[in-house]
C-alpha cells in the first residue's frame, strides 16, 4: 500500500530508468521509496498534464506528505505536481532540472540538430558524451538506441518544430536542486537561476562531474546530499552502474 512509503521517485522513461537505480538502491537502505513510472504509447500525444494527473492518483493514497524526487522530465512532472498539490509534498528534490524546468536532454538534442546536417541516430550519437561522458563505441551505440526509444514515449514537450517553456518559479515545500558542474544540458547558470525563488530552507548542490546523469555515476554522493536534506542518516558506499550493453 502506498500509505507506507516515505518518498516517491517519479520517472517518465522506461528506457532510461535503469540509470536511476544506483541512487534508488542507496536511498532504499534508509527509508521506503517507491518508483512511480509514467509511460505513454508512441501513438499518444505528449502530455505533461496527464502525467501530473496520474501522479496525483498515486500519491493521494498516501496518508501523510511524502518526499518527491525526479530527474530530468521526471523532475519536471514532480515540480508541476508540487505546485498543484503542495499539501501532499513534504519536500521536493530535483536532479538535472534548471530554473527553466523544461530544459531537458531533448531540448538539447533539438537545439543542436538545427545546426548540423545529421539524421536522428547520428545526432543522438553525438550528444551521448554530453549526457554520459565519453564511452567506448559499443556503449555509445547502445546508449544512442536507448535515447531514440525514449524519444518515442517521453512526455517531454519539445519537438523539431518548437521548444516549449513554462513560467519559472519555486514551490512552497522545501526544495533541493542537484546538478553536475559538467552538465551541458542543465549547466551551473541554469541551476543558480533557482536562487531567485529559493526559501531559507532550500538548497542547491552540484556534483563535480558526472554530466547529465551524474546521479548514476555518483550515487553515494548524491544520496548523502538527499538524505542529509531529508535529515536521514547517509547511506553506505555503492559501486557505480555498469554501462556495458545489455538487453532491453
Amino acid at each position: 500500500m502506498t500509505h507506507s512509503i516515505d518518498a516517491v521517485w517519479a520517472t517518465t522513461s522506461p528506457y532510461l530508468k535503469r540509470f536511476d537505480q544506483p541512487l534508488l538502491d542507496q536511498l532504499s537502505k534508509h527509508l521506503t521509496i517507491a518508483q512511480w513510472q509514467y509511460q505513454q504509447s508512441e501513438d499518444e500525444p505528449s502530455s505533461l498534464s496527464t502525467a501530473v494527473d496520474l501522479l496525483h492518483d498515486y500519491i493521494q493514497d498516501c496518508d501523510h506528505p511524502i518526499h518527491l524526487v525526479g530527474h530530468g522530465t521526471g523532475g519536471l512532472v514532480s515540480l508541476l505536481y508540487a505546485r498543484q498539490c503542495p499539501q501532499n509534498i513534504r519536500s521536493l528534490t530535483l536532479l538535472g532540472v534548471g530554473a527553466v524546468a523544461t530544459l531537458d536532454w531533448m531540448a538539447h538534442y533539438y537545439f543542436h540538430l538545427q545546426f548540423v546536417p545529421y539524421n536522428r541516430r547520428q545526432m543522438l550519437t553525438q550528444i551521448v558524451p554530453d549526457l554520459f561522458g565519453d564511452q567506448q563505441p559499443t556503449v555509445t551505440c547502445y546508449l544512442s538506441r536507448l535515447l531514440e526509444k525514449d524519444m518515442m514515449v517521453s512526455p517531454s514537450p519539445h519537438s523539431l518544430f518548437q521548444r516549449c517553456h513554462l513560467p519559472p518559479g519555486g514551490v512552497s515545500a522545501p526544495l533541493l536542486v542537484c546538478g553536475s558542474q559538467n552538465d551541458p544540458v542543465v549547466d551551473s547558470q541554469a541551476l543558480n537561476e533557482w536562487q531567485s525563488w529559493m526559501k531559507d530552507c532550500d538548497r542547491i548542490w552540484q556534483c563535480a562531474e558526472g554530466h547529465h546523469f551524474f546521479h548514476c555515476f555518483y550515487p553515494q554522493l548524491v544520496a548523502e546530499q538527499i538524505l542529509d536534506f531529508w535529515q536521514v542518516k547517509p547511506a553506505m558506499p555503492l559501486a557505480s552502474i555498469d554501462l556495458r550493453p545489455c538487453s532491453v
